[in-house]
């Protein structure tokens, strides 16, 4: 297949850019390298790539998904035939003092991809959303088809838009389009606003952890092999056909879905650093701090959908992923104790 991935340079992006070349399919690779944080770890994952490519199965183009004529050359240059949006402004924090970054890099530019697919008859759109959408729906575990109807921040809100978006354009265009709602993802290569991440680096440098909500924070942390795993086997079976689907109270025709990439085995925030404690040898600072705007306590996927493509779904564990990113982290950061 040839195969689109926006936001190549990001966390997601780069290990699903990874797994796709390993599986010999054509990748091209679109990212604007921004500072929303580090940018020597988005060159540093395209560096991997590059080097560890076969043939030409991996091109990287560095630009903006605002500009929808560039889109347009590279996907038709390219043949591209399937699309994995990853690419966002990502962050619940960062939303509630930028929230301007959101409504152009979340939902201009998914128009962007929308109108593309629609032109070049993208044969299977699939699109990163948020668990964050469900807002403070209380439901536990968490189904596809709860309520999402009230986000508490402007990226939840965004995401939850490009979903009712690609909707009017499955319907319309007969796009077939799946969103992906993702629920709190770790791994090597992570980001570095990411809580194991602030937790590993602050605990090695001797300085204390954050700890908010007074640590009473539930979550369904789902390590980044799980989340890539699901990317891939639903991108690679035939997408949905126009059909009868029933979506809450009304039945909609169109080739649309959504599926949740998550865990139904929740971690307690105090049981994440005492796991990441145990793997470094070393005890942790804490400060705690009341529950921040925008934060939900706890999440829980309910994957019924995913594991109809995966039975196993998940397979790795929360020991085994932080594990995982330690190793990796003190690789990186060239730290040998």
């Amino acid at each position: 297949m040839n195969i689109l991935v926006t936001g190549c340079a990001g966390f997601i992006g780069f290990h699903t850019c990874k797994k796709l070349i390993e599986k010999n399919h054509k990748v091209v690779g679109i990212d604007n390298l921004n500072n929303y944080y580090s940018v020597k770890l988005k060159k540093d994952r395209i560096k991997f790539l590059k080097k560890n490519t076969k043939s030409n199965n991996f091109k990287f183009y560095k630009f903006d998904l605002i500009n929808k004529k560039k889109i347009f050359d590279k996907l038709k240059k390219n043949k591209i035939e399937y699309i994995v949006h990853l690419a966002a402004q990502a962050g619940v924090r960062y939303s509630l003092t930028n929230p301007h970054s959101y409504t152009k890099n979340n939902i201009e530019v998914f128009l962007n991809i929308l109108e593309v697919s629609r032109k070049l008859k993208i044969k299977h759109l699939t699109y990163a959303s948020t668990s964050s959408v469900y807002g403070m729906n209380e439901m536990s575990p968490l189904k596809e088809t709860d309520d999402s109807e009230h986000p508490i921040q402007i990226y939840a809100a965004t995401k939850r838009a490009n979903e009712l978006m690609a909707h009017s354009y499955s319907h319309l265009f007969n796009i077939p389009t799946t969103g992906f709602r993702f629920f709190t993802v770790y791994g090597p290569w992570g980001r570095p606003d990411m809580s194991i991440f602030l937790f590993v680096k602050a605990i090695l440098g001797g300085k204390a952890i954050n700890i908010f909500n007074y640590g009473k924070h539930y979550r369904s942390f789902t390590y980044i092999e799980d989340i890539v795993n699901g990317i891939i086997n639903v991108l690679k079976k035939k997408p949905l056909k126009r059909k009868n689907v029933k979506i809450n109270r009304s039945n909609s025709k169109a080739p649309f879905r959504i599926i949740n990439l998550g865990t139904t085995k929740t971690v307690y925030l105090m049981d994440l650093v005492k796991i990441i404690e145990k793997k470094l040898g070393k005890k942790s600072i804490k400060k705690f701090h009341p529950l921040q705007p925008g934060d939900i306590s706890k999440t829980q996927a309910d994957i019924k959908k995913i594991k109809k493509f995966i039975p196993k779904y998940p397979q790795f564990s929360i020991e085994f992923g932080v594990s995982e990113f330690i190793d990796w982290y003190k690789s990186y950061h060239k730290i040998k104790n």
